[in-house]
């Protein structure tokens, strides 16, 4: 059983900055990945980024790639997305999730959801 926690939501205007956490605890394991989601209203949900927890190796969306950054700290389970010059078409609730299967960008191959943190950026 793996536990996400997602935090650092919120609203901000368009080319702002925010940085959203995920807390991880559970049964972590070495080759876990952990990736952000993200959902706004009436469209499905997509990736954003994803992150190996031991090798660090990362992956990151092409709409993304440039204002978004993944990192990672084990000492702290945690893993962070940086997310600057903010667009209004960022606005979603993001998610994290992990997966067993390496750098994947399928929602299906995460097994583990957080909650969801929501992100609003205004225009």
């Amino acid at each position: 059983q793996v536990q996400l926690v997602e935090s650092g939501g919120g609203l901000v205007q368009a080319g702002g900055s925010l940085r959203l956490s995920c807390a991880a605890s559970g049964r972590t394991f070495s080759s876990t990945t952990l990736g952000w989601f993200r959902q706004a209203p009436g469209k499905e949900r997509e990736f954003v980024a994803a992150i190996g927890w031991s090798t660090g190796g990362a992956l990151v969306a092409g709409s993304v790639k440039g204002r978004f950054t993944i990192s990672k700290d084990n000492a702290k389970n945690t893993v962070y997305l940086q997310m600057n010059t903010l667009k209004p078409e960022d606005t979603a609730v993001y998610y994290c999730a992990t997966t067993q299967l390496g750098l994947r960008i399928g929602v299906g191959d995460y097994f583990y959801w957080g909650q969801g943190t929501q992100v609003t950026v205004s225009s």
